[in-house]
């Protein structure tokens, strides 16, 4: 148990109850606020930046915290401290009840006088601990988290259980870069709409199935087929999730969606000779059910367990709700589409001789189509290297081909940048109003300003965004842009411990995102952003409406979980439970992960004091 550093991040208070060694500490009832209101007070004005937590080192444990100045307002009396309650795993066992006390586990002895000097010591910079106690012997090795009560002249206040909530590295909304067109690379969902068509595309299908059938009928799937435009394009991947509805056996249903799952990627693959690679996934459709029955006469299923629910829907009253159940068989098909190559057999040392060919005979059509091949090459398994060996004239007339290039370098490596960008502002010179170049310029200065590669002149960086509209790129791309200026605008500020500056792109990019086609990745990024700088309820209210679809990305629904999932007044809702059986059915393993112990990569097993989160880890996780 090494350098293992817990944070502190959700507060409960709850009543006090008769511990057997509870060392001298008052556990107050009716006279809480009155003595605790000192405390409270320093308390909910700690700077948002500030963090404590447990440290734990060769068995000892610290409290740290990263403000000194708080800490001594939080400490101010001799008799103001913490003690430490030490929970173990076995408490939680699904096979007995769970009996719910003040305190968890083994209460330690309380430590005081806080700011006695020499107490707190500075391990670096901004980093400060207390020692607090050894962990006893007979627990070193057991499954164990460790629970904080901050104490007020010896009165019990706070009760704070430590969360290991899943870090995700902050990022900005796609703006994608110009190839040929609008290319996206982290998109993982494609938007609401896109204005441009790739070489690489995304079309999304959802296909009925009748109950206890397999096949489709032709009708369902045929505008699948009129969409795929097949002269043009070829499929590369099939991403099939079939659900079934929720009565029945799991084992028949599971059975049941793998065999639609198939018939559709079979006759797929009828349509074209390259072969599909094809991802099936299968589950039942727990949340349109549980969003569906919740407005009719039978929303009283939606508390009840999943096996409940399935034993009830049986016979006469399984029919009564066929209306309901049949919108819930499906597949939803996402099909990543790449135009047909027709060099894709050529050796890629001969596309390399074709391509220079063409630009001798200056066929920039055949050199386009050429270059395209050649780059979907170097995507999959040459080096960026190859490029070198494509010769083309530095001239207006191949501007498109040497821009292309270019930006594709910092597309496959982003460590590209500098250099790309170089590059872009020497074909600048060419041809001064060229919407792509002037485009990915943009892009790659948000990218050398967020990671503060270069001192970027805001009042500048501004203009030359709104500026692109006279070049004809969209007001769309444009809007993207100015809420990503503001994302990185709000960082700088706060760094700058500019406040208000902070504050008002904060409120920019709650009054615009809306307004956006965004992808689920867009989304995800939004959260982190409006998590850091502003109320996490933001960022809760940014993405709750896309989590509650069964096709939510899989990232995107863990991390609002991870902002949720201690969040009492949410976890106790029908919409909630929905969710997590969204969560379930979509990765069970990375679901059940949630309870493992705080130090063992899990948010904390104590989610199971919860009653609903203790039904749910029992029924899906402890098979």
């Amino acid at each position: 148990m090494k350098n293992k550093l817990l944070l502190v991040v959700f507060a409960i208070s709850i009543l006090a109850s008769a511990q057997k060694h509870t060392y001298g500490i008052y556990f107050p009832d009716g006279d809480r606020e009155s003595k605790c209101n000192a405390f409270n007070k320093v308390f909910k004005q700690k700077p948002q930046q500030v963090r404590f937590g447990i440290t734990i080192e060769d068995d000892n444990l610290y409290f740290e915290v990263n403000n000194k100045n708080w800490y001594k307002a939080l400490f101010k009396n001799e008799d103001d401290g913490i003690a430490v309650d030490i929970v173990e795993r076995d408490r939680y066992s699904c096979d007995k009840e769970l009996t719910h006390s003040q305190i968890r586990g083994v209460l330690l002895p309380p430590i005081y006088e806080m700011n006695k000097p020499g107490k707190l010591k500075e391990v670096k910079r901004n980093k400060f601990r207390v020692f607090i106690r050894k962990i006893p012997s007979n627990l070193v090795d057991k499954n164990i988290e460790f629970n904080l009560l901050f104490l007020h002249k010896k009165t019990f206040c706070k009760y704070f259980t430590i969360y290991n909530l899943e870090k995700y590295p902050r990022g900005l909304l796609d703006m994608g870069v110009f190839l040929d067109t609008i290319t996206y690379k982290n998109r993982k969902i494609a938007p609401r709409k896109l204005n441009s068509v790739t070489r690489h595309k995304k079309l999304t299908f959802s296909i009925p199935f009748e109950k206890d059938k397999s096949e489709y009928k032709p009708e369902d799937i045929r505008p699948l087929y009129d969409s795929l435009r097949l002269t043009d394009y070829d499929i590369k991947k099939i991403n099939i999730k079939a659900y079934a509805s929720v009565e029945g056996s799991f084992e028949h249903n599971a059975m049941l969606q793998f065999k639609r799952a198939k018939s559709i990627a079979g006759s797929l693959q009828s349509f074209q000779q390259p072969s599909i690679k094809t991802d099936i996934s299968t589950s039942e459709n727990w949340v349109e059910f549980l969003n569906d029955i919740k407005k009719t006469k039978h929303k009283k299923l939606t508390k009840l367990s999943k096996n409940k629910v399935k034993a009830k829907l049986i016979n006469e009253y399984a029919i009564s709700l066929e209306p309901i159940l049949r919108k819930h068989r499906k597949a939803v098909v996402v099909l990543s589409l790449e135009k047909k190559d027709e060099y894709k057999n050529t050796h890629v040392n001969e596309l390399i001789t074709l391509f220079n060919k063409a630009i001798k005979q200056e066929s920039l059509t055949k050199a386009c189509s050429i270059q395209n091949s050649i780059l979907d090459r170097v995507s999959r398994k040459f080096s960026l290297s190859l490029l070198q060996k494509m010769k083309i004239p530095k001239t207006k007339k191949f501007i498109n081909l040497l821009a292309k290039n270019a930006i594709f370098k910092y597309f496959m490596d982003v460590r590209q940048t500098l250099r790309v960008e170089k590059k872009l502002l020497e074909l600048k010179k060419l041809d001064p109003n060229n919407k792509h170049i002037l485009y990915n310029l943009t892009v790659l200065k948000f990218i050398i300003w967020k990671n503060k590669a270069r001192q970027i002149d805001r009042k500048k960086f501004k203009s030359q965004i709104l500026n692109l509209k006279k070049v004809g790129v969209s007001q769309e791309l444009i809007d993207k842009m100015i809420v990503n200026y503001h994302i990185i605008k709000a960082e700088e500020d706060i760094r700058k411990n500019n406040i208000q500056g902070r504050n008002s792109s904060v409120e920019f990019v709650m009054n615009s995102y809306k307004k956006l086609p965004l992808s689920d990745f867009d989304y995800l990024n939004l959260a982190q952003f409006l998590t850091y700088n502003s109320n996490i309820y933001d960022a809760i209210d940014a993405v709750e409406d896309k989590v509650s679809e069964v096709t939510v990305d899989e990232d995107l629904l863990f991390y609002y979980l991870n902002l949720t999932i201690t969040k009492e007044e949410l976890i106790h809702t029908d919409a909630y439970k929905a969710i997590l059986l969204n969560a379930v059915n979509m990765n069970k393993k990375r679901f059940c992960k949630l309870y493992n112990s705080a130090l063992n990569k899990g948010v904390t097993f104590q989610l199971l004091e919860d009653d609903n989160l203790r039904a749910m880890y029992c029924e899906s996780c402890s098979k």
